[in-house]
């Protein structure tokens, strides 16, 4: 009986350490826990490799992703990288290939000179298995914002206020020229301010969308955004501005240029996390800074508005949130109608009484009452101006 149980025992043994005759590769390596600890070990010499940025700390077959990027991570100077496997993403891995599987993986990150703080985002990375180490082969996936700097290879520019990051064949310098020509028309009005202008530019917008982790098409009608890395509200998370490549290659240079100025002074205020503010007001500053030395009419920058206002008469309030909906059909309208307001108060006091409305109100104060204080009239004279200038320039 000893002897049976011991050839069972050796029988289970073979069962399970024997050669898998589809994948030719042990089959106790296909458990999740096996899966985790060759994930985990790769994950350690992308981490320490990133660290260094340095290639030869990768495993010698670790990929040509893990090593676009260390590459990246080079160029970009990305600092207080960290990755930790979470758990295995089975919806997903159920859509791969044989051999791979996907898992959320925490991950944390900074552009050193850039970023005051590191991003920290839940990330899906892809892996395969080689042999007796697993091989990244993809990252992004799962409804998660995906680290455009881990995703592909990256042309890359650094001045000392920007840092603009470009895919693809997407013109990295074009994107720089914009980007320091955004910090001086955003320096002369506003006090310096502490985060510095990071813009990601994916290939396409379909790319946008994995690193927003957007529904498709949810940013289709926009140039370009401003929020933080990992989507929070958190005052402490990095803000970085990412362009939609195919709205944005349709821009003239003075709209590309307004864009990127635009989006720049959502940068230098914190708009990102100032959710007390009205969009009206978030909005209208943004494109009064744009468009302070711009020498373009009225029928390009506001064209839209005065359009609607001869059709239809003025509007009755000011453009509120729902109304710079992406998906509204009046978009620019909104725009335009909160600009023409920020102007209108700048013309009524000064640029200084307008900046300080502004920071008055995304300190918390309510608008009214910040209105009242710096300029001696409440909302509802704001509109009933507004109202009258609208008509005055529709005519």
């Amino acid at each position: 009986m000893a002897g049976l149980s011991l050839a069972l025992v050796a029988g289970v043994l073979a069962f399970w350490l024997r050669q898998d005759d589809d994948a030719g590769t042990p089959r106790v390596l296909d458990s999740p826990s096996a899966r985790q600890d060759l994930a985990a070990a790769a994950l350690a010499d992308l981490q320490t490799a990133v660290g260094a940025r340095d290639r030869a700390r990768l495993h010698p077959d670790a990929g040509e992703l893990a090593e676009t990027a260390v590459d990246n991570a080079e160029k970009l100077r990305v600092a207080g990288f960290t990755v930790r496997y979470v758990d295995e993403d089975a919806a997903l891995t159920a859509t791969l290939p044989d051999g791979q599987w996907a898992a959320a993986v925490d991950t944390t990150w900074r552009f050193a000179g850039y970023d005051p703080r590191e991003a920290h985002a839940e990330v899906t990375f892809v892996f395969a298995r080689e042999g007796d180490h697993a091989v990244l082969v993809d990252v992004g996936g799962g409804g998660r914002r995906t680290p455009l700097w881990l995703a592909t290879a990256l042309n890359v520019s650094r001045t000392p206020q920007a840092l603009v990051m470009a895919a693809g064949d997407q013109p990295v310098n074009r994107f720089a020229r914009q980007a320091r020509v955004a910090v001086r028309a955003v320096g002369e009005v506003l006090p310096p301010w502490r985060q510095k202008l990071v813009m990601v530019v994916p290939e396409s917008d379909e790319q946008l969308d994995g690193v927003l982790a957007a529904d498709p098409g949810e940013y289709a009608e926009i140039a370009a955004v401003t929020t933080t890395v990992d989507g929070s509200l958190s005052p402490s998370a990095p803000v970085h501005v990412f362009v939609n490549p195919e709205v944005f290659s349709g821009l003239r240079r003075n709209g590309a240029q307004v864009v990127t100025t635009h989006e720049l002074v959502h940068v230098a205020t914190g708009a990102a996390t100032a959710s007390n503010t009205p969009l009206w007001l978030l909005e209208g500053f943004a494109d009064y800074v744009a468009l302070r030395d711009a020498t373009l009419p009225l029928s390009v920058t506001a064209g839209q508005v005065l359009a609607q206002v001869r059709r239809d008469g003025a509007p009755r309030h000011l453009p509120a949130g729902n109304e710079f909906d992406t998906h509204t059909t009046h978009l620019g309208a909104s725009y335009e109608a909160a600009w023409l307001a920020c102007r209108l108060l700048a013309q009524t006091g000064s640029e200084q009484d307008l900046l300080r409305l502004y920071d008055e109100v995304s300190d918390g104060a309510p608008v009214g009452a910040a209105l009242q204080q710096v300029y001696g009239f409440g909302e509802k004279e704001l509109v009933q101006r507004w109202r009258r200038e609208l008509e005055r320039l529709a005519r």
